[in-house]
């Protein structure tokens, strides 16, 4: 999953960055309100961190602006402010969350996850494909009722091809949904972690459509 943080606290920014990548999440971060804006606009996220005080336009600016463009991703807002008004400020102009800074990010983390479980897609909380069992809120996978130890990056490649169960998803898909922005690297990297899907889950699953990209199935 892709998440974008809009903070200007680049300290925090930093931070967050990297707890997040180590879940497995592919981040991209802005310091600024209108550069926020543009990659939230240019670029499909699953969810946005955002800070309400940013250079250049604030959270409640961003947040209303993306919601009038009918941009439904949830929205976390961060802020170093404490009070109600604050809060229904904040949830007027459309975000699903907030957090005062302040915060542990074990609750930030359990913000995000509640806030990607709940997100419109229709998806169940658990994906079942044949004997494949992929529990998005524990983050667990299971293939005929045996647990898969996988990495952080192994299940976000995993969770997406299950989400799109049955169809062909083109590596640049994988690649944009579970890398960064600014990863720069081997496109072929996808290669090796659906590799190492298919050694840890056994035959079957995931099977190469030559020149298209891959697909998961039930029956392979």
């Amino acid at each position: 999953m892709r998440v974008l943080i809009v903070e200007d606290e680049r300290r925090l920014a930093r931070s967050l960055a990297a707890g997040l990548t180590a879940e497995g999440f592919a981040v991209d971060v802005a310091h600024d309100g209108r550069e926020g804006l543009h990659m939230a606009t240019e670029h499909p996220y699953d969810l946005i961190v955002l800070d309400i005080m940013l250079p250049g336009m604030n959270g409640y600016r961003i947040c209303a602006t993306l919601r009038a463009a009918g941009d439904e991703t949830p929205i976390l807002m961060l802020t170093a402010k404490d009070g109600e008004y604050d809060e229904a400020e904040g949830l007027d102009t459309g975000a699903d969350d907030y957090l005062t800074k302040p915060f542990s990010y074990v609750v930030l983390l359990a913000r995000v996850r509640a806030l990607l479980r709940r997100r419109g897609t229709g998806a169940a909380p658990t994906l079942r494909i044949g004997g494949l069992a992929v529990d998005r809120a524990a983050r667990r996978v299971e293939r005929d009722g045996r647990e898969v130890a996988l990495t952080a990056k192994e299940y976000t490649v995993l969770e997406h091809l299950a989400v799109r169960a049955g169809e062909v998803v083109a590596k640049s898909e994988i690649l944009a949904h579970a890398w960064d922005f600014a990863y720069d690297g081997d496109p072929n990297i996808v290669e090796v972690y659906v590799s190492a899907l298919r050694r840890k889950l056994g035959p079957g699953l995931i099977t190469t459509v030559r020149g298209a990209g891959y697909r998961l199935t039930a029956d392979g």
